[in-house]
């Protein structure tokens, strides 16, 4: 075994002077690989020589006198015991260097408030601001990150996203479960799932376990909007709406909720610039339809022909809301429409609950009679509806499509609602007994 230890205080000092005497640089050993690269300009860098797989290395271990002879031979053996292990100092080295770098970021962002690089939150909020917020509408990318800081961020937000398994998901998503939330607790994991996939595509994680979850959450009992569908009992729903004593702007919206075949959505924001009362016409604007944003931004406006009807109504509305922007606007201020509550409220008052009838199952009623007892193509009907249905030209949203037809459709079930509210005799069933 090759000696050690040979070098002392004295003799390093004498060779540092030697050197800056002579001009010339010179090694001087102390055993064990490490040596004293003495310099001209009277420094000296510590060096340990080294053997890794049959290859010769070099590792720096500080200059003298900062580094002293008794902490460059502690440094010698640390790295030795490393070789011994088969590990290469300089490696181990260079990574506690980069893990003292991050753990410095992480820091420097906690204290700022931010995730860790990394993170599944970092990758997250990266996500839904590079993709996500510019596929979709401004509320629905805003749904999107409030799921997200409510029910994943708390638990995997700061966790490195190429580490999280499918099981540290799955505990996050039962909590959503567990409050009854069970639609929720799957948009959120499809949210996630889509993070994954894009930190995929950047080099932030190799696998979506997402992916792994596919069949591990209870599912969802699908429900649609409560409706009725039945004359009679539409024939007693019209006549307790045209008896409403509360609010006549919320009668009227009751009422054209019933005639125009809109959303909900769509009929509380409407405006009276969207509206041609001459020409029974009311335009609705493509960012307010429910499209795809690129659709919303570049797509058609929809057209919804008035029958005579619903043009008295509004006719009469005019006097008492025509003066601000909206047709319905909220009672506390008319800068705002009415709140999405608002027909659902009222029927309420009407003895109609959530499983009787919603402001959404107007349209679900119109659909169903429209084609049952009026006999309308459905494709007419589904062009009324702005479902995104193409056309032959592979047009979604062709704001022309059937128009004429939609118009005598719109009519017709106009009179046809007149005939129920009255009590006359139901039309029957095309090609069926009524």
């Amino acid at each position: 075994m090759a000696a050690s230890d040979l070098l002392t205080d004295k003799a390093i000092r004498a060779a540092l002077k030697t050197a800056v005497t002579e001009a010339k640089p010179r090694k001087i050993s102390d055993g064990g690989g490490l040596v004293l690269d003495v310099r001209p300009t009277g420094a000296g860098w510590w060096r340990l020589r080294y053997w890794l797989a049959g290859k010769e290395r070099m590792l720096s271990l500080g200059t003298y006198p900062d580094t002293s002879l008794a902490q460059a031979r502690v440094k010698r053996d640390e790295a030795r015991r490393l070789v011994a292990d088969g590990q290469d100092p300089s490696a181990v080295r260079q990574e506690a260097k980069a893990e003292t770098k991050r753990k410095r970021q992480a820091e420097r962002l906690a204290d700022a408030g931010l995730p860790p690089e990394g993170s599944f939150e970092a990758v997250a909020r990266e996500w839904l601001k590079t993709v996500h917020e510019v596929k979709v509408s401004a509320n629905h990318a805003e749904r999107t990150r409030i799921r997200l800081e409510q029910d994943a961020f708390p638990w995997i937000g700061r966790c490195p996203i190429a580490e999280i398994e499918a099981p540290e998901l799955l505990q996050a998503l039962r909590r959503v479960e567990a409050r009854g939330a069970i639609e929720t607790a799957h948009r959120i994991k499809d949210a996630c799932g889509q993070v994954f996939r894009y930190g995929i595509a950047i080099g932030a994680c190799s696998r979506n376990p997402a992916a792994d979850l596919r069949d591990a959450l209870q599912p969802v009992q699908t429900s649609h909007h409560a409706a009725i569908v039945d004359p009679v009992q539409v024939g007693k729903l019209l006549r307790d709406m045209q008896d409403y004593q509360g609010n006549a702007a919320t009668r009227a919206a009751l009422s054209l909720s019933a005639l125009l075949l809109l959303r909900p959505g769509e009929l509380r924001h409407m405006e009276w610039a969207w509206l041609d009362l001459e020409s029974a016409t009311l335009t609705v604007p493509a960012e307010v339809m429910k499209r795809k944003k690129a659709d919303k931004a570049d797509g058609p406006p929809h057209l919804v022909p008035l029958a005579s009807q619903a043009v008295a109504i509004l006719t009469d509305l005019q006097a008492l809301t025509g003066s601000g922007r909206y047709v319905f606007p909220a009672l506390t201020s008319k800068q705002r429409c009415m709140s999405e509550n608002t027909v659902r409220s009222a029927l309420r008052r009407l003895g109609y609950g959530n499983d009787d009838m919603t402001a959404h199952g107007f349209r679900a009623t119109a659909r169903t009679m429209i084609a049952e007892r009026l006999g309308i193509a459905p494709e007419v009907i589904e062009a009324q509806l702005a479902h995104a249905v193409a056309d032959s030209l592979g047009r979604a949203y062709n704001r022309t499509q059937y128009l004429d037809q939609r118009k005598a459709m719109m009519q017709a079930w106009a009179d046809y609602l007149d005939r129920l509210r009255k009590g006359a005799e139901v039309v029957p069933i095309a090609g069926k007994a009524a």
